[in-house]
């Protein structure tokens, strides 16, 4: 098969839908499947995808929500921006991909999206003996949520949302920085491993220009969604 190449494989995400994974590379993991279905499309949404590595949130967001208007993905890394150009090929999805860094996102998409989805890095720490290119998916090396977050706060439409997930612990950092930036927190679920478990990813929905008031969402045990 064309779209593939070695050491690449064909990993299914959704019904028969596929996606390409280089097993060398950052492969997706249950985290872009829990963002994906905690944000609620609205139709005609035009969504973006920050960090959007091989593509599986907003793939997966698409297939969930086949009436929004269009989708963008922002990938710094060459190599899975173009798996997820063959990926969208590969499965017929309308999208637009594009390999750059989150900070060097241009101004014609200022005020763009309705909805900007992010699986950002989650760490902070030095990436000491890993491969580089799947550190830099997982830790702050090439950019922080302060970053992130600003450029989601240009890249939104007033009233429009930005959706992310983050570890737990970080509740209290996110929702600072998101406040703080003009996105206003206005429904948070937690994650846990099993139910009544501490809680190991938050996931946050901030509305630009939203007012204040949060939704608590029951706890999300991983793969009973």
């Amino acid at each position: 098969m064309d779209e593939i190449r070695y050491p690449e494989v064909l990993e299914s995400f959704y019904g028969d839908k596929q996606i390409i994974q280089n097993v060398n590379l950052y492969r997706f993991t249950s985290d872009s499947i829990l963002l994906s279905r905690f944000a609620r499309a609205r139709v005609g949404d035009r969504v973006a995808d920050f960090c959007s590595g091989s593509g599986v949130v907003g793939f997966h967001f698409l297939c969930l929500n086949p009436k929004i208007s269009s989708l963008d993905l922002f990938e710094m890394q060459a190599s899975l921006a173009d798996m997820s150009e063959r990926t969208a090929k590969l499965n017929g999805f309308d999208c637009t991909v594009h390999n750059c860094k989150i900070q060097d996102i241009g101004r014609e998409f200022d005020d763009k999206f309705s909805l900007v989805l992010c699986n950002p890095p989650y760490e902070r720490a030095g990436f000491e003996n890993e491969v580089y290119e799947r550190a830099i998916c997982r830790k702050e090396l090439t950019v922080t949520l302060p970053e992130i977050i600003d450029a989601a706060y240009r890249a939104v439409k007033f009233g429009g949302r930005f959706a992310l997930i983050n570890r737990a612990d970080r509740t209290a950092e996110l929702i600072y920085l998101l406040k703080k930036r003009g996105l206003e927190p206005k429904k948070l679920q937690f994650v846990t491993g099993t139910k009544g478990a501490k809680p190991y990813l938050v996931m946050v929905e901030a509305v630009k220009g939203g007012k204040e008031g949060i939704e608590i969402l029951p706890e999300v045990v991983n793969g009973k969604i």
